[in-house]
């Protein structure tokens, strides 16, 4: 869930070619709506959204039943003192730093996604 088109492009492309399957919302509204239509292994949230910001976001997502223990790792510019806790607070089992580091997505998606299934 990511509302700027060059960041949502850029992790799209890195990890499809991973073998991923990446799907996308532009904002907390239309990620919300998708999150209740289908099933996902891993989110990908972006704190600094229109409309609905990422950690309300994060909060409502992990409310949804079909969620609860679905991997929800925050992509943020955030990076002052207390932004990481706040993000875990919120409900995210990670936190990504932007700008994103290219070599280390597809570890960081894999390891989230190995932690949600022990």
């Amino acid at each position: 869930i990511e509302d700027n088109v060059g960041n949502r492009a850029l992790v799209k492309r890195i990890l499809e070619a991973e073998g991923y399957s990446v799907e996308e919302a532009v904002d907390g509204p239309s990620g919300l709506k998708m999150a209740a239509e289908k099933q996902f292994d891993l989110i990908l949230l972006d704190i600094n959204l229109p409309e609905i910001d990422g950690y309300d976001l994060a909060r409502r997502l992990r409310s949804m039943p079909n969620l609860q223990s679905v991997p929800i790792l925050a992509v943020t510019a955030n990076v002052m003192q207390g932004d990481r806790e706040r993000t875990l607070a919120a409900g995210c089992n990670g936190y990504i730093q932007k700008p994103i580091d290219v070599d280390r997505l597809p570890d960081q998606v894999n390891a989230a996604l190995q932690k949600g299934r022990t």
